[in-house]
Protein backbone atom coordinates (compact mmCIF):
# COMPACT_ATOMS: atom_id res chain seq x y z
CA UNK A 1 0.00 0.00 0.00
CA UNK A 2 1.25 3.48 -0.89
CA UNK A 3 -0.32 6.90 -0.50
CA UNK A 4 0.54 10.53 -1.10
CA UNK A 5 -1.22 11.47 2.14
CA UNK A 6 0.19 10.66 5.58
CA UNK A 7 -3.35 10.56 7.01
CA UNK A 8 -4.31 7.85 4.49
CA UNK A 9 -1.26 5.79 5.45
CA UNK A 10 -2.13 6.09 9.15
CA UNK A 11 -5.70 5.05 8.43
CA UNK A 12 -4.46 2.08 6.38
CA UNK A 13 -2.07 0.95 9.12
CA UNK A 14 -5.04 0.49 11.47
CA UNK A 15 -6.17 -2.54 9.47
CA UNK A 16 -2.96 -4.31 10.56
CA UNK A 17 -3.51 -3.47 14.22
CA UNK A 18 -5.46 -5.64 16.67
CA UNK A 19 -6.28 -2.59 18.79
CA UNK A 20 -10.05 -1.99 18.97
CA UNK A 21 -10.64 1.16 21.03
CA UNK A 22 -14.14 1.99 19.77
CA UNK A 23 -16.69 0.14 21.92
CA UNK A 24 -20.35 -0.45 21.03
CA UNK A 25 -22.68 0.69 23.82
CA UNK A 26 -25.37 -1.83 22.77
CA UNK A 27 -23.33 -5.05 22.66
CA UNK A 28 -19.82 -6.33 23.59
CA UNK A 29 -18.28 -5.73 20.15
CA UNK A 30 -15.39 -3.30 19.58
CA UNK A 31 -13.88 -1.82 16.39
CA UNK A 32 -10.64 -0.33 15.11
CA UNK A 33 -12.17 2.89 13.78
CA UNK A 34 -15.05 5.23 14.63
CA UNK A 35 -16.50 4.71 11.12
CA UNK A 36 -16.71 0.94 11.60
CA UNK A 37 -18.38 1.48 14.98
CA UNK A 38 -20.86 3.96 13.47
CA UNK A 39 -21.80 1.46 10.74
CA UNK A 40 -22.19 -1.28 13.35
CA UNK A 41 -24.47 0.83 15.58
CA UNK A 42 -26.68 1.43 12.53
CA UNK A 43 -27.30 -2.33 12.40
CA UNK A 44 -28.73 -2.10 15.93
CA UNK A 45 -30.86 0.97 15.30
CA UNK A 46 -32.00 0.03 11.80
CA UNK A 47 -30.70 3.34 10.43
CA UNK A 48 -29.82 3.07 6.73
CA UNK A 49 -28.57 6.51 5.64
CA UNK A 50 -27.31 5.55 2.18
CA UNK A 51 -30.26 5.42 -0.23
CA UNK A 52 -30.20 4.22 -3.82
CA UNK A 53 -31.24 6.92 -6.32
CA UNK A 54 -32.70 4.33 -8.74
CA UNK A 55 -34.87 2.23 -6.38
CA UNK A 56 -36.27 2.27 -2.85
CA UNK A 57 -33.42 0.29 -1.27
CA UNK A 58 -31.28 1.81 1.49
CA UNK A 59 -28.06 0.60 3.13
CA UNK A 60 -26.04 0.98 6.32
CA UNK A 61 -22.74 1.79 4.54
CA UNK A 62 -21.67 3.58 1.38
CA UNK A 63 -19.81 0.43 0.28
CA UNK A 64 -23.01 -1.65 0.45
CA UNK A 65 -24.77 0.96 -1.69
CA UNK A 66 -21.95 0.89 -4.28
CA UNK A 67 -22.11 -2.92 -4.50
CA UNK A 68 -25.90 -2.80 -4.82
CA UNK A 69 -25.71 -0.32 -7.72
CA UNK A 70 -23.16 -2.46 -9.56
CA UNK A 71 -25.11 -5.69 -9.06
CA UNK A 72 -28.60 -4.34 -9.74
CA UNK A 73 -28.31 -1.23 -11.92
CA UNK A 74 -25.01 -0.46 -13.69
CA UNK A 75 -23.80 -4.12 -13.97
CA UNK A 76 -20.31 -2.63 -13.94
CA UNK A 77 -17.34 -4.90 -13.11
CA UNK A 78 -14.47 -2.48 -12.58
CA UNK A 79 -11.99 -4.96 -11.09
CA UNK A 80 -10.26 -6.91 -13.88
CA UNK A 81 -7.73 -9.73 -13.61
CA UNK A 82 -4.40 -9.09 -15.38
CA UNK A 83 -3.84 -12.83 -15.97
CA UNK A 84 -7.19 -13.97 -17.40
CA UNK A 85 -10.50 -12.49 -18.54
CA UNK A 86 -12.14 -12.61 -15.12
CA UNK A 87 -13.66 -9.37 -13.83
CA UNK A 88 -15.53 -8.62 -10.62
CA UNK A 89 -17.96 -6.21 -9.00
CA UNK A 90 -16.00 -6.27 -5.73
CA UNK A 91 -12.30 -5.78 -4.97
CA UNK A 92 -12.40 -8.52 -2.31
CA UNK A 93 -13.59 -11.09 -4.87
CA UNK A 94 -10.81 -10.06 -7.20
CA UNK A 95 -8.21 -10.56 -4.44
CA UNK A 96 -9.54 -14.09 -3.84
CA UNK A 97 -9.53 -14.80 -7.58
CA UNK A 98 -5.89 -13.68 -8.00
CA UNK A 99 -4.90 -16.21 -5.32
CA UNK A 100 -6.15 -18.96 -7.65
CA UNK A 101 -3.32 -17.91 -10.00
CA UNK A 102 -0.63 -17.36 -7.37
CA UNK A 103 -1.55 -20.31 -5.13
CA UNK A 104 -1.34 -18.02 -2.12
CA UNK A 105 -3.26 -19.20 0.98
CA UNK A 106 -2.78 -16.49 3.61
CA UNK A 107 -5.27 -17.89 6.16
CA UNK A 108 -3.71 -20.93 7.90
CA UNK A 109 -5.43 -23.06 10.53
CA UNK A 110 -3.49 -23.06 13.84
CA UNK A 111 -4.71 -26.59 14.66
CA UNK A 112 -3.81 -28.48 11.46
CA UNK A 113 -2.07 -28.05 8.10
CA UNK A 114 -5.13 -26.57 6.35
CA UNK A 115 -4.78 -23.09 4.81
CA UNK A 116 -7.33 -21.09 2.86
CA UNK A 117 -7.29 -18.33 0.28
CA UNK A 118 -10.09 -16.46 2.06
CA UNK A 119 -11.07 -15.83 5.68
CA UNK A 120 -14.62 -17.17 5.32
CA UNK A 121 -13.46 -20.65 4.29
CA UNK A 122 -11.03 -20.74 7.22
CA UNK A 123 -13.87 -19.81 9.60
CA UNK A 124 -16.00 -22.59 8.12
CA UNK A 125 -13.07 -25.03 8.42
CA UNK A 126 -12.61 -24.22 12.13
CA UNK A 127 -16.06 -25.70 12.81
CA UNK A 128 -14.60 -29.12 11.98
CA UNK A 129 -12.33 -28.69 15.03
CA UNK A 130 -14.87 -27.22 17.45
CA UNK A 131 -17.62 -29.67 16.47
CA UNK A 132 -20.18 -26.84 16.46
CA UNK A 133 -23.18 -27.74 14.28
CA UNK A 134 -24.90 -24.48 13.35
CA UNK A 135 -26.93 -25.77 10.40
CA UNK A 136 -30.16 -27.67 10.98
CA UNK A 137 -32.17 -29.73 8.49
CA UNK A 138 -35.69 -28.28 8.37
CA UNK A 139 -37.20 -31.70 7.61
CA UNK A 140 -35.69 -33.98 10.28
CA UNK A 141 -33.72 -31.50 12.49
CA UNK A 142 -30.37 -33.26 11.91
CA UNK A 143 -27.51 -30.82 12.49
CA UNK A 144 -24.31 -30.16 10.46
CA UNK A 145 -21.13 -28.13 10.72
CA UNK A 146 -21.42 -26.76 7.15
CA UNK A 147 -24.37 -25.50 5.11
CA UNK A 148 -23.20 -27.42 2.02
CA UNK A 149 -23.28 -30.72 3.93
CA UNK A 150 -26.78 -29.93 5.16
CA UNK A 151 -28.03 -29.23 1.61
CA UNK A 152 -26.53 -32.50 0.31
CA UNK A 153 -28.23 -34.33 3.20
CA UNK A 154 -31.60 -32.75 2.35
CA UNK A 155 -31.35 -33.72 -1.31
CA UNK A 156 -30.19 -37.28 -0.62
CA UNK A 157 -32.44 -38.10 2.35
CA UNK A 158 -35.61 -36.15 1.72
CA UNK A 159 -35.88 -35.83 -2.09
CA UNK A 160 -39.20 -34.22 -3.03
CA UNK A 161 -39.83 -33.10 0.55
CA UNK A 162 -36.97 -30.58 0.38
CA UNK A 163 -38.27 -27.02 0.86
CA UNK A 164 -37.63 -25.04 -2.33
CA UNK A 165 -37.54 -21.41 -1.14
CA UNK A 166 -34.57 -20.12 0.87
CA UNK A 167 -34.77 -16.90 2.84
CA UNK A 168 -32.27 -14.35 1.46
CA UNK A 169 -31.49 -13.12 5.00
CA UNK A 170 -30.98 -16.36 6.95
CA UNK A 171 -30.57 -20.11 6.38
CA UNK A 172 -34.31 -20.92 6.59
CA UNK A 173 -35.89 -23.00 3.79
CA UNK A 174 -39.65 -22.99 3.19
CA UNK A 175 -41.89 -25.19 1.03
CA UNK A 176 -44.13 -22.48 -0.44
CA UNK A 177 -43.46 -18.98 -1.71
CA UNK A 178 -46.36 -17.71 0.40
CA UNK A 179 -44.68 -19.17 3.52
CA UNK A 180 -41.51 -17.32 2.59
CA UNK A 181 -43.49 -14.07 2.42
CA UNK A 182 -44.92 -14.67 5.92
CA UNK A 183 -41.43 -15.51 7.22
CA UNK A 184 -39.98 -12.29 5.76
CA UNK A 185 -42.79 -10.17 7.24
CA UNK A 186 -42.61 -11.76 10.69
CA UNK A 187 -38.85 -12.02 11.13
CA UNK A 188 -37.04 -9.68 8.74
CA UNK A 189 -39.28 -6.63 8.30
CA UNK A 190 -38.20 -3.34 9.88
CA UNK A 191 -40.07 -2.45 13.10
CA UNK A 192 -40.54 1.23 13.99
CA UNK A 193 -40.40 0.46 17.71
CA UNK A 194 -37.25 -1.37 18.75
CA UNK A 195 -37.48 -4.60 20.75
CA UNK A 196 -35.29 -4.36 23.84
CA UNK A 197 -33.40 -7.24 25.42
CA UNK A 198 -34.42 -7.83 29.04
CA UNK A 199 -30.93 -9.01 30.01
CA UNK A 200 -28.79 -6.20 28.55
CA UNK A 201 -29.02 -2.80 26.85
CA UNK A 202 -29.30 -4.14 23.28
CA UNK A 203 -32.26 -3.09 21.13
CA UNK A 204 -33.31 -4.33 17.69
CA UNK A 205 -35.58 -3.20 14.85
CA UNK A 206 -35.65 -6.69 13.29
CA UNK A 207 -37.19 -9.65 15.12
CA UNK A 208 -34.71 -12.16 13.66
CA UNK A 209 -31.71 -10.14 14.92
CA UNK A 210 -33.39 -9.95 18.34
CA UNK A 211 -33.95 -13.73 18.48
CA UNK A 212 -30.35 -14.42 17.43
CA UNK A 213 -29.15 -12.03 20.14
CA UNK A 214 -31.28 -13.80 22.78
CA UNK A 215 -29.35 -17.01 22.07
CA UNK A 216 -26.19 -15.30 23.37
CA UNK A 217 -27.79 -15.18 26.82
CA UNK A 218 -28.52 -18.92 26.97
CA UNK A 219 -26.81 -20.54 29.97
CA UNK A 220 -25.27 -17.16 30.76
CA UNK A 221 -24.48 -16.98 34.47
CA UNK A 222 -25.14 -13.30 35.18
CA UNK A 223 -25.91 -13.60 38.90
CA UNK A 224 -22.83 -13.62 41.11
CA UNK A 225 -22.72 -14.32 44.84
CA UNK A 226 -21.24 -11.45 46.88
CA UNK A 227 -19.73 -13.90 49.41
CA UNK A 228 -18.00 -16.43 47.12
CA UNK A 229 -17.22 -17.19 43.46
CA UNK A 230 -20.54 -18.95 42.73
CA UNK A 231 -22.46 -17.72 39.67
CA UNK A 232 -25.98 -18.69 38.55
CA UNK A 233 -28.16 -18.28 35.46
CA UNK A 234 -31.24 -17.42 37.59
Amino acid sequence: FTSVKLSSLRRHLKIHSDEKRHMCHLCPKAFRTATLLHNHVNTHTGNKPHKCSECDTAFVTRGELSRHRRYKHTLEKPFKCTVCEYSSVEASKMRRHVRSHTGERPYPCHLCSYASKDAYKLKRHMLTHTGEKRYECYVCQARFTQSGTMKIHMLQKHGENVPKHQCPHCSTFLSRKSDLGVHLRNLHSYMEEAVKCRDCEAAFHERYAFLQHRKTHRNEKRFRCAQCSCTCSQ
